[in-house]
């Protein structure tokens, strides 16, 4: 299926590793040219090498911290000119940190916010003025199925992520006129690096090995294992291309099944 991405700009956020770059490598796939942002420019040079040598499409490297408010409207206004124009925006950052009620203070909180709620208003706020030059433009945040059913021992991402969530419901409504789109994709347990930081958090807390504790997490999932981070790349592109041009205010579970609430 052709998704229609090809000659389109984009900018993924956090996007040196993990999910964001599968996000940009998948992308580039398609045929767009992307832009990334992480905050070490070795590991950030070198995910654009990897994107570039593999697909044949331009691949930007932007040095950007998505906590901090100047570096998230540098790295959007950089891509846009960069690629010449601004098609699609990925919104990526690294998860909070996990921590149950008692042990986070107002320093914890104040930087999840930052990190998860503020950097979407930040970079959405950046990328309107150039999708309203391109005529049209989507949205797709990578957040949590915390947005869905609440996670042991996250408890910053069960409650910021749900901000982000209905943000982008009420983006959804207030933009659509414009042709601009806001999705959202919720991954389950994929095979990142968060997944060890959890596995670590939970093992150091129940005397379980990191192993153990991982084959914990897998054990529930109706399909049987962890995602693979380009299984939710896929969905990105899908949400990101004008094959969903009829989608908007949507969150899209990408979970193996996990998440069993009513939609």
């Amino acid at each position: 299926m052709d998704l229609g991405l090809h000659g389109k700009a984009a900018a993924v956020m956090a996007a040196s590793d993990g999910l964001g770059f599968a996000c940009a490598l998948t992308l580039a796939r398609e045929g767009a040219d992307v832009a990334i942002c992480g905050r070490r420019e070795d590991a950030l040079r070198s995910a654009a090498k990897s994107i570039a040598d593999a697909t044949g499409r331009r691949a930007v490297p932007i040095v950007a911290d998505v906590s901090k408010a100047h570096d998230v409207e540098r790295f959007v206004n950089a891509a846009a000119a960069d690629l010449r124009g601004l098609d699609v925006l990925v919104v990526n950052a690294g998860g909070p940190p996990p921590g149950r009620f008692e042990s986070l203070d107002d320093k914890a909180w104040q930087a999840a916010f930052d990190l998860t709620l503020m950097s979407a208003v930040r970079a959405v706020r950046a990328a309107l003025p150039h999708f309203r030059a391109e005529r049209g433009g989507s949205v797709v945040a990578i957040q949590s199925t915390s947005i869905r059913q609440p996670i042991d021992n996250l408890l910053l991402s069960n409650s910021l992520r749900l901000a982000v969530a209905g943000l982008f419901k009420s983006l959804a409504t207030q933009h659509a006129p414009e042709g601009i789109r806001f999705n959202l994709v919720l991954p389950g347990t994929m095979a990142t690096e968060r997944s060890m930081q959890l596995a670590r958090a939970r093992a150091a807390e129940t005397g379980a090995t990191v192993e153990e504790a991982l084959a914990d997490r897998a054990r529930p999932i109706p399909l049987g294992r962890l995602g693979q981070p380009e299984e939710l790349a896929d969905a990105v592109a899908f949400l990101a291309s004008d094959r969903a041009r009829y989608i908007t205010g949507v969150a899209l579970q990408v979970d193996g099944g996990i998440v069993r609430v009513p939609l």
